[in-house]
């Protein structure tokens, strides 16, 4: 039965992308601190999401690259795998991305967002590939936010390719006269949260998701078990990491790898 710790860095909104930084080294020495073998992030927490409301500087190549060196190390020192919310450019475009550094400081690659929302057309590109990572004997997948929420297959690919868990980086604040919720899939509240329980039931894999710690946040930060139950969620709004031990035995993805196209 391995079992693996990992973390979600469930962290308020950073004040300017140094911040963001900073917000992302130090909950990579917590995460290691509380055991945790992995530390996933929110989307593009570095520098941080692109809201129409926020006011993030203009992509940076070369803050983007001091970012990345700055986890890199706080990885290699803490041994501790990390799953960092980011953006990238590649060929002139910006893509949001996650990128995947390991326990040792090298950078795994990249997943970047395949899905896009359409109120992000004009902020970034899509990305059109998939991949698996590894952190010890976990392996796990990366859907970012819309895609996971409202496209069943992003989570699918990684369950029916060996993924033990997939990753879910999201940006989720309250809307104007917004519902607030006080418990985990509220059935008064949005579909969001009751997706992320549909995601690990129909692929019998784990399901991690991350969120921004915001007042009023519609969803947070959660753990779902393979067979769509809640192992744990963060309180709403509330800064910190949610720790969270991965049976990776109960992932065998058998509902995933029965799929038959039509």
């Amino acid at each position: 039965m391995p079992v693996v710790r990992i973390a979600l860095a469930n962290l308020r909104f950073p004040s300017t992308p140094d911040d963001s930084v900073a917000l992302t080294t130090r909950a990579i020495r917590d995460a290691a601190g509380e055991g945790a073998r992995v530390v996933c992030f929110p989307e593009c927490f570095v520098p941080g999401y692109r809201a129409p409301e926020r006011n993030i500087p203009p992509p940076d190549e070369r803050f983007l690259e001091r970012a990345w060196a700055a986890a890199q190390e706080a990885a290699a020192a803490s041994k501790v795998t990390a799953i960092v919310g980011s953006e990238r450019i590649v060929d002139g475009a910006l893509r949001a991305t996650a990128v995947v550094i390991g326990a040792d400081g090298a950078i795994e690659g990249f997943q970047d967002k395949v899905q896009l929302d359409p109120s992000e057309d004009g902020l970034y590109t899509p990305g059109a590939e998939r991949q698996l990572f590894r952190a010890g004997p976990l392996v796990f997948g990366i859907a970012i936010c819309h895609e996971g929420w409202r496209y069943p297959e992003t989570v699918r690919w990684s369950a029916r390719r060996g993924a033990h868990i997939v990753f879910h980086p999201h940006f989720h604040e309250a809307e104007p006269g917004g519902y607030v919720p006080a418990t985990f899939a509220d059935p008064a509240n949005t579909f969001h949260e009751k997706a992320a329980l549909c995601r690990a039931a129909e692929n019998s894999c784990w399901f991690a998701t991350v969120n921004y710690a915001s007042d009023g946040a519609p969803t947070t930060s959660a753990v779902v078990r393979p067979d769509g139950t809640l192992q744990c969620h963060q309180p709403y709004g509330l800064h910190g990491l949610l720790v969270a031990d991965i049976d990776t035995d109960l992932a065998t993805g058998l509902l995933a790898s029965r799929l038959r196209t039509v």
